[in-house]
Parts: structure tokens; sequence; C-alpha cells
């Protein structure tokens, strides 16, 4: 069977690569024409996985309408920001009745939309039975080594959601499933804010205490704004809650933590984002989810000065100092 993966990031040839492991024909679609070629000729994404052999049954095209045409499951690895765009552009091409499974975690700028509202607003309704969201903690690079793996399948529609769940699960690769797709959202998307606050503290030096307070501060405010979203709170101590968080605020290969520890090194946005080649969702989700706390009366301290940082130049050694004199409270969640 034929399966579409679009977008050609880390992550979404990653799970290009599980589906072909599984026996799948995936067709990835890229708009770059040399990465294809590198995918196609050397079986190698050159630029975001390189050194990584992938299968021969694991092929990519520029050509979106080749890449659905016949699929029976289709990916999306866009991150958030460009996903409407995207949606946009190939929704007059997606089949119906084939599952769509997104792995992007954000939280849409302007619109304050997470994931699912993007595909549900923008999708009609006939799709909206069939989409599946993936999350948990998971690295690109350690799929495709084929290190052993656990993720979250979120879904409205139980038929899917076990689909779903059966098509990526493999040996290196286990999927567990859940009904509670607000809260697999909102855990992926602020994760990554959270995550740069960790990479500030490793920045700045500050110990592991530091790292560990904001990690579990950090699960306050994303339970909070789960809560406020209409999420199961349980759902937040799960893999896509604090499975995902632990990863991404401590992990080496994290995106996110690595833009906070440059940030808390010194360095400016725009030197960070000269280095980087890969998209670091939680800058931008930081400001959506800044201001959609405002907009829901949330109060959510470390959020906030992840964003101070990030757009108005607050100096991290005093976003540390302003984090820990705040009033004192009661700890809740």
């Amino acid at each position: 069977m034929k399966a579409a993966v679009l977008g050609s990031g880390s992550f979404g040839t990653a799970l290009g690569f599980v589906l072909a492991h599984k026996g799948w024909d995936v067709l990835i679609y890229a708009r770059n024409e040399s990465l294809v070629a590198d995918i196609n000729e050397r079986h190698e994404n050159t630029r975001y996985l390189p050194g990584l052999q992938l299968p021969d049954n694991l092929q990519a095209t520029t050509d979106v309408a080749e890449a659905l045409f016949a699929s029976k499951l289709i990916v999306f690895g866009i991150p958030t920001q460009s996903l409407t765009s995207v949606i946009k552009q190939v929704r007059d091409l997606l089949p119906a009745g084939v599952p769509i499974v997104s792995a992007a975690k954000g939280i849409e700028q302007g619109t304050h939309r997470i994931v699912s509202e993007i595909f549900e607003e923008e999708l009609p309704g006939k799709f909206h039975k069939s989409l599946a969201y993936l999350s948990g903690p998971s690295f690109a690079k350690e799929i495709v080594q084929k290190i052993p793996t656990v993720v979250s399948i979120a879904s409205k529609n139980e038929e899917v959601a076990l689909q779903i769940q059966k098509d990526f699960f493999c040996s290196f690769f286990r999927t567990y499933w859940t009904d509670d797709v607000v809260g697999v959202e909102v855990g992926g998307a602020l994760k990554n804010v959270i995550a740069i606050a960790a990479g500030v503290s490793d920045g700045l030096n500050l110990g592991h205490n530091s790292r560990a307070a904001i990690i579990t501060r950090g699960l306050a405010e994303i339970t909070r704004m789960g809560k406020a979203k209409g999420a199961n709170p349980l759902t937040f101590l799960g893999l896509s809650g604090l499975g995902d968080l632990v990863l991404t605020c401590t992990g080496e290969l994290s995106r996110n933590r690595t833009v906070g520890y440059k940030l808390g090194q010194g360095m400016t946005m725009e030197q960070i984002a000269a280095e980087m080649n890969q998209v670091a969702e939680g800058v931008a989700t930081s400001q959506s989810a800044f201001e959609l706390a405002k907009q829901l009366g949330l109060e959510l301290a470390i959020t906030e000065a992840v964003y101070r940082m990030l757009y108005e130049g607050l100096d991290p050694s005093r976003a540390a100092y302003e984090l820990m004199n705040r009033e004192l409270k009661k700890e809740t969640f």
C-alpha cells in the first residue's frame, strides 16, 4: 500500500521511515528538488538527517498530486505556522475516507488555533472523522536509528485511532491511542515553549534544581491551558505531556532547548536563527500561547517570560530573577 508524507523535514521523514519499515510504499512531498534527488538516488535526507540510510521503498517528489494519488494513509509533517497554507493547497486533492495524521506541535500565530482546530476549520466536514494526531517523546534521528520510541495517537474517531496505531506500530516504534485530541495538542505545543526556558536555564548554568523547577512548573502551565481548552488533565501525565516535556527540556537533540541554551549564553535570536536549518516551533508558539493565555485569563509565568525574552528583548538573567521573586502562592495546577 502507498502512504504520502507531506513535508521533508526530519520528523516527516522519520515517520515515513517507520511506514516504509512496515512495508508501505512511501512518497514524500518536498519542494526542494535537490533534496528530492538525494532521497531518491542516495537514499538519504542530506539536509535534515545526514548520514542516515533510508529504505528503497521511501521515495520523494516535488509533485504533491503525485504524492497523494492512490495513497491509503496521509501524514502531514508540516510545521504549524505553514499548515493552513498547505491544507488549502491540497484539500481538493485529498481522497475522502483515508486516515490523515498530523505531527505538528504548535499554536498558530494570529488565530491562536491549535493544530486540530486548524484541520477542522480548514477541511470540509467529510474529512473530520479521518483526522488523527501523533505526539510524544520522539526525536527523529533516534527513530531512524531504530532506537525504541513510544508515542501517542489521538483521534476523536476510535476506529481511525486504532487503525493508525497498528499502521505505525513496530518493534522499535510503540504506539498508544487516546481520544483526548485537545490534551495531546496542547501538551505538544506548550512543551516547546517550556523547553526554551529550560535551555535558557542551562545556558545560564543555573543547574539541575532550576531545570527541574522549570519542567515541573511548566507542566502546571500546560495543564492549566489544557483544562481551559477542555482537555483531560490526566493526559498531561502521559507521553504527549510529561513524556515529551522531559525529553524536549533535557535532550541534546531538542531544537527548542537549543534556542534557549544559546539565548542564555548571550546570543541574539538573529544569530541563533542563522545557525539553525530547522524550525523550532516554540519560538512562534511562545507568542501565540502568551496571547491565548491572556485571552483565556490564565497566568502562565514561564510562558510569558519566554515570550518577553524572544519578542521584547528581556535579558535571560533578569527573566530568571523575576520568576524567582514573584508573589508567593499555593502550589496548584
